[in-house]
């Protein structure tokens, strides 16, 4: 029997993302004039999706365990043939801003949504009252 729903595992995902690419945004904020240095960007993966998926697949007996990774499926990349300024630097700081911001509003609005689980889950453990 599963306590919480997956709605929990969801949201902890959501903070795992939003918290890589507050780390992301900055590293490339602070290396904004260092030469030939490339924006990094968080995305998720694809492949390693499809790779748990041809693995459950795979499973022969019910009562083996399921393979299931703590991984959330983002993975960082380099923008490779981007280059906005002479010295070969590829941050755009007007750019890393509106991410920056774009990620804090997503971070609070998970962030909300997961205090009000936590509300309901408090409210139902009081009976209501």
């Amino acid at each position: 029997m599963e306590l919480f729903s997956n709605t929990f595992r969801d949201l902890e995902n959501s903070l795992d993302y939003s918290s890589m690419k507050q780390k992301v945004i900055s590293q490339n904020i602070a290396n904004v004039d260092t030469p030939n240095y490339k924006a990094k960007n968080v995305t998720t993966s694809s492949f390693k999706e499809a790779l748990q998926a041809s693995m459950d697949n795979y499973r022969t007996d019910q009562r083996h365990f399921e393979f299931s990774t703590k991984n959330n499926g983002s993975a960082i990349v380099t923008q490779q043939n981007v280059t906005y300024n002479n010295n070969g630097n590829s941050v755009d700081i007007d750019k890393e801003m509106t991410a920056l911001a774009t990620n804090q509003i997503y971070y609070n609005a998970v962030t909300d949504r997961l205090s009000g689980k936590f509300s309901s889950l408090q409210n139902v453990i009081r009976g209501g009252k």
